[in-house]
């Protein structure tokens, strides 16, 4: 990346490999809070000339450090300082929503010199949609800038008549000159001899804001919140370094994008431009993290409940029950000038709601939850059916009312996303092939969750409709002459026919017929269609596909990963790890380890890996796909009425020992082994405080 990101609860900063946002970046650089730039500009110099950069590096997501010298400075024939006479070190911190900057200064000149850094900011309050180029319309006034002897103040009055503020302050007594917006700090230092400055920048939003703190207190409370995200999330260890560094940093991404808004903690969806509250993407992330912390499941759907449609409201492509897309709290959100207030147009979070309640429910048997939920739940269907359906043909579509909407509104939300053969974009409403999987997903679950809390009759119901569904799904998609599923049906219920890697999720879902798994597994481990690195959304040779395309030919890690869970869920690991295998080279080619939010889909025969340029990294689902290596290769799949754990283990072929510690599984947690021995594995349970049963399927080795 070519640029530091750094993010604690709804604050995030995003510079350069300097740390500087230099001003009108062209990749909106900035100190962003409820999608409004706090900061437009944050530069260092040093005697007036641009530091040389040395090193760059955000390994632990939490504290970039950027180190610095000086370049050769001479006025008048005078030199001022020799190069490299100086180390400039930065470390940024977010914690409470606050960011501390400081710059620590060492004099390596055996002489002693005198020198100053100069600091120049500036706050536009510019809203997200204003800086990424996609909206433009009324707007508030930016207010006279306050400094005095320890801060300066910049502020706005919005549209939205709400006051903005961005107060930087330093500490009593440092010695800091301010000249409008820019700020002079001299320094006097002997040989060796260091001395540094520390800068806290604090957005205010109407009045509303968190508690100054100490840098040294907010740095401690933070680390308490991370040793706490580390107590409650499942550990592995493996001998296998490259999954061990990319499981590492999916965690360690994964925390640094959990946000609590009021209802618990969730999974923003990715940085720089999306750390808001989203649909499908904070859904799908809270499905990969089960297996490693609960939590997030469970604020995630209390998150969306208290967002669930009421009415219908076609500016906003909203319905009763339906689950949103996305939040923003910018101005243009609040002017009701964007309808994203929430924004609703997302065919496929309002079953994926309903998937991850029944799949946190066969983790964690917590039906108390559930019983809580249930009103949400049962909206959700209600929305499914009747809303979903436009057409009552038994299958849910799509079609954009809101005039600033989304026009194709399942994952793949590009306007050339859906696209048949001929090269024409199908026309809406459309119904998705993955969409029809998630209901079905959610309608069989929710009967399995009806039997257990006693409610036979809604059950029987459900089941009905469920088999209805299976018979009429195959029916009106699959395609004889491609032994494939046709990624949708358009408005006249014509098949959509490009391969794609949409019917990929069925696998979990159940919904192919064993007669046909075999030809949906074949079709997405060909050659068309995974690259080397991973399965591309679109089949090379298809008239649309292109590599470099956001979603006609590219790999996404999250599509892989529901892939991945279905192709383990159906016994088919050997594929699976062919997949694993690929995305993890791929990790291997990117910065930290990082699975990207995509990249493009040309062939690991042709060419090492080729980065997207514009994806956001890190993204949650991108994340989280790392940790669905994990259940994948473990074969572990919960249901909701057995108290058995049954495993169906697969290493990859130069792995031999894996590792995963306190699993929470019903109320208890489950620690176990698993190693290779010639041609089978075998496991060894290290704790077992769940009451499951857990043993291998293939040999029924019992080791409860």
């Amino acid at each position: 990346m070519n640029y530091q990101v750094l993010k604690d609860n709804q604050l995030f900063l995003l510079t350069d490999l300097y740390g500087n946002i230099p001003l009108d970046h062209p990749y909106g650089l900035g100190l962003y809070k409820e999608d409004t730039r706090f900061l437009s500009e944050m530069n260092v110099t040093i005697n007036g000339e641009a530091p040389i950069l040395l090193q760059s590096n955000i390994d632990q997501n939490d504290r970039p450090v950027t180190m610095l010298t000086n370049p050769h400075i001479e006025k008048n024939g005078e030199v001022e300082l020799w190069r490299e006479s100086i180390e400039i070190m930065r470390t940024r911190y977010i914690s409470n929503d606050i960011l501390y900057e400081t710059v620590q200064v060492k004099n390596y000149n055996p002489k002693p010199l005198q020198f100053s850094l100069e600091f120049s900011f500036q706050a536009d309050f510019a809203d997200m949609f204003v800086v990424r180029g996609f909206q433009n319309g009324e707007l508030g006034q930016k207010l006279e800038t306050i400094s005095s002897q320890d801060s300066l103040v910049f502020g706005y009055m919005g549209a939205d008549n709400i006051k903005r503020e961005t107060i930087i302050s330093w500490e009593k007594g440092k010695e800091v000159k301010s000249k409008k917006e820019d700020l002079l700090v001299p320094f006097t230092l002997n040989h060796s001899e260091t001395d540094e400055v520390t800068f806290t920048i604090t957005p205010f939003i109407y009045g509303v804001t968190a508690e100054v703190i100490p840098k040294t207190q907010a740095i401690e409370e933070s680390l308490q919140r991370k040793e706490e995200w580390n107590s409650k999330s499942t550990k592995i260890e493996t001998d296998h370094p490259l999954l061990q560094k990319v499981v590492q940093r999916s965690l360690r991404d994964m925390h640094t994008l959990v946000t609590d808004v009021g209802h618990g903690p969730f999974l923003v969806a990715g940085l720089p431009w999306f750390g808001v509250p989203f649909g499908r993407d904070s859904l799908i992330a809270a499905l990969q993290m089960l297996p490693f912390n609960s939590e997030i499941a469970k604020g995630t759907l209390r998150t969306l409940a208290q967002y669930q449609g009421t009415k219908k409201d076609a500016w906003r492509d909203e319905e009763p029950g339906k689950i949103m897309h996305e939040i923003r709290y910018g101005e243009l959100a609040r002017t009701g000038q964007i309808p994203f207030t929430p924004y609703y147009g997302t065919v496929d979070a309002t079953p994926l709601f309903v998937v991850l309640a029944v799949e946190y429910a066969k983790w964690t048997k917590d039906l108390s939850f559930i019983e809580e939920l249930r009103p949400n739940l049962e909206k959700a269907i209600k929305w499914i059916e009747e809303y979903g359906d436009r057409d009552g043909d038994g299958f849910v579509e799509y079609h954009q009312e809101a005039s600033k909407g989304i026009a194709n509104q399942g994952w793949k939300d590009s306007e050339d996303s859906i696209v048949h053969r001929s090269g024409n974009f199908a026309e809406s409403p459309i119904a998705l092939a993955e969409v029809q999987g998630y209901v079905y997903h959610a309608l069989t679950g929710m009967a399995d969750i009806y039997q257990s809390l006693n409610l036979p009759e809604k059950s029987e119901e459900l089941k009905r409709k469920t088999k209805k569904l299976k018979s009429e799904y195959d029916t009106a998609f699959w395609m004889d002459e491609h032994d494939y599923y046709a990624i949708a049906l358009d408005h006249n219920k014509q098949q959509v026919g490009t391969i794609t890697s949409n019917p990929g999720h069925l696998l979990l879902a159940d919904l192919i017929p064993q007669e046909k798994l075999e030809s949906v597994v074949h079709r997405l481990l060909s050659k068309e269609m995974f690259s080397g690195y991973g399965i591309r959304t679109m089949a090379e040779g298809e008239a649309a596909y292109n590599p470099m395309s956001y979603h006609d030919g590219s790999v996404w890690p999250h599509d892989n990963s529901l892939i991945l869970l279905g192709l383990g869920k159906q016994h088919r690991q050997t594929e699976a790890v062919r997949v694993i295998e690929g995305l993890l080279q791929a990790a291997s080619h990117f910065e930290y380890n990082r699975l990207p939010e995509l990249f493009c889909g040309y062939s690991m025969e042709k060419r090492e890996v080729v980065p997207y340029p514009v994806a956001c990294s890190p993204q949650a689902w991108a994340a989280g796909t790392a940790l669905t290596f994990i259940q994948t290769m473990l074969g572990i799949y919960p249901e909701l009425n057995e108290r058995q754990m049954k495993l169906q283990p697969q290493l990859l072929p130069d792995m031999n020992e894996l590792v995963v510690k306190d699993i929470s599984l019903g109320d208890g947690q489950l620690s176990l082994k698993v190693y290779r021995v010639k041609q089978s594995y075998e496991i060894e349970v290290l704790k077992n405080t769940t009451g499951f049963e857990v043993f291998l399927q293939s040999t029924q080795t019992t080791s409860s």
